[in-house]
């Protein structure tokens, strides 16, 4: 008698990773709805550039040729979450841009206020894990406080 498992028939993996991408659909659209990041949440979000439906500007691509990671925190938007993707607005050295993503193109999602992350398979291939350059769009305007203390006051309501 064999101690080995059978093959499965039913896809279990992928229909895992299809579920925990709706994870990431649904905050997205708790974000759209409210129109912005609850308390100190803000995700970073890291999607294969060149996957079908991905849409982003050509020097975008050209930095990054596989791999991106975009964050979602002070400076977006016009996010727009549908079924299968999302749009967002940010800007990336002073230059706005618009970037379409498909949920099956991500591959990490990251909301660090919370140590949460869920990490995903893009089109089933397995993933490793390479070094990429950090999220590069602009970063939090920050004012020292009046006081004279080392507190920074940060705003953290999103710029149109």
């Amino acid at each position: 008698m064999s101690e080995e498992t059978p093959e499965s028939l039913i896809p279990y993996d992928e229909i895992v990773q299809e579920a925990l991408r709706d994870v990431v659909g649904r905050v997205l659209r708790e974000v759209e709805q409210t129109g912005g990041l609850p308390g100190g949440h803000h995700f970073y979000i890291t999607f294969k550039t060149k996957m079908p439906g991905v849409s982003i500007p050509k020097h975008l691509v050209e930095r990054f040729p596989d791999e991106m990671t975009i964050v979602i925190q002070h400076r977006f938007w016009d996010l727009k979450v549908a079924d299968h993707e999302f749009t967002v607005g940010l800007s990336f050295g002073g230059v706005p841009s618009t970037l379409v993503v498909p949920f099956a193109a991500v591959t990490d999602f990251v909301d660090p206020a919370v140590d949460f992350s869920l990490k995903f398979q893009a089109n089933g291939a397995v993933d490793v894990p390479e070094e990429h350059d950090q999220a590069e769009n602009d970063a939090p305007v920050a004012e020292p406080s009046d006081d004279g203390s080392n507190v920074v006051n940060v705003d953290f309501t999103k710029k149109k």
